[in-house]
């Protein structure tokens, strides 16, 4: 297609301006979280992404590899106001939403906040919290707001959820059914460094060294920046590899070419995962600068974006596979646009 034809394509609202703006505020933003976060690019990108798509993000990972530290630097970058809820067995849903406080003086309950309202809020080990506890802040996530008593108070916007878990300690914890995963945009699974960053790492902490972070966003650029999404072009055809990827995850509407996949999976992706991923592939496209998404941007997010939403079979199991391996078979089987 030459260019003249391409631009004629264009949606009316598409801003190839405020797309590059997009891009070199999203590059800024990178290079300030990397003074602290040593490697962890996919960490980075998955908090940007999520923001951006005004999701929540689960992180899975082991402790210590600076899951919380992301946080914090996100938000010291942004100016955002950030709180952090440490998840137990003996939370309260209000110990998070906040509760009514009666006043002798007056006669009357005031609401007393919790910790939700804040801008970006890292639930540590969510999994660790009883099932109560985690319905109260799904429902903060879905409907940006909580109530306290009979009023329901407005979260403060824009409102960010990272939430984390430790896949490899189960004893006192209540693992998030599926119905409520699927209400994260991304799962994203942070691993071990490598030699040179885990060097790197132990350095800094020898040297006690401090690094500051200067303030490159804010609630107007992440506006922008939701804006410039929306400006990114993408082909029908690719609305259409998204939607055959999601549909090859679900047994019952399996193509010829996808039919050996089905036998490892019980239950598939749902409608919501399409629209997540058509959001993560303008994105993924906007943080690399570039004003129309490709497949490659499809395929990069499909693992964060479908991981967490499958429910796979005895027989995944049996032969040793894991959701990240069934997306990959998937993905060689589905055709390109």
């Amino acid at each position: 297609m030459d260019e003249a034809r391409r631009e004629d394509a264009v949606p009316a609202g598409r801003d190839q301006g405020l797309v590059r703006e997009a891009g070199v505020l999203a590059g800024r933003a990178r290079a300030e979280m990397a003074k602290r976060i040593v490697g962890k690019d996919d960490v980075v990108r998955g908090i940007l992404m999520g923001i951006v798509a005004q999701g929540h993000v689960l992180l899975e990972g082991v402790p210590g590899l600076a899951k919380t530290l992301a946080a914090k630097t996100f938000a010291e970058i942004s100016g955002l106001a950030y709180s952090r809820v440490q998840f137990t067995p003996d939370l309260l849903p209000a110990d998070i939403t906040g509760t009514l406080i009666y006043e002798q003086s007056t006669g009357h309950f005031t609401p007393r906040r919790g910790p939700l309202f804040a801008n970006v809020v890292l639930a540590d080990e969510v999994n660790r919290a009883p099932a109560k506890v985690q319905s109260a802040l799904l429902e903060a996530m879905e409907e940006g707001q909580v109530t306290i008593g009979d009023t329901s108070y407005v979260l403060p916007a824009p409102f960010f959820v990272l939430a984390t878990q430790n896949p490899i300690e189960h004893e006192g914890t209540y693992p998030l059914p599926e119905a409520q995963l699927d209400r994260f945009l991304l799962k994203v699974v942070a691993g071990y460094p490598t030699a040179e960053e885990e060097a790197g790492i132990v350095r800094r902490v020898a040297d006690r060294e401090t690094i500051g972070v200067s303030r490159v966003l804010g609630v107007e650029e992440i506006a922008l920046m939701r804006r410039a999404a929306e400006s990114v072009l993408v082909d029908e055809a690719l609305v259409g590899y998204v939607v055959d990827l999601v549909r090859a995850t679900r047994p019952s509407q399996a193509s010829a070419a996808t039919k050996d996949v089905s036998r490892w999976l019980e239950y598939g992706a749902s409608p919501r995962a399409s629209i997540h991923l058509y959001r993560c592939a303008r994105i993924n496209a906007l943080l690399d600068g570039r004003d129309h998404a490709l497949p490659d941007d499809i395929k990069a997010c499909a693992p964060e974006v479908l991981r967490h939403r499958l429910v796979l079979s005895y027989q995944a199991e049996s032969d040793g596979m894991t959701a990240d391996s069934v997306i990959a078979r998937v993905l060689a089987c589905v055709a390109l646009p």
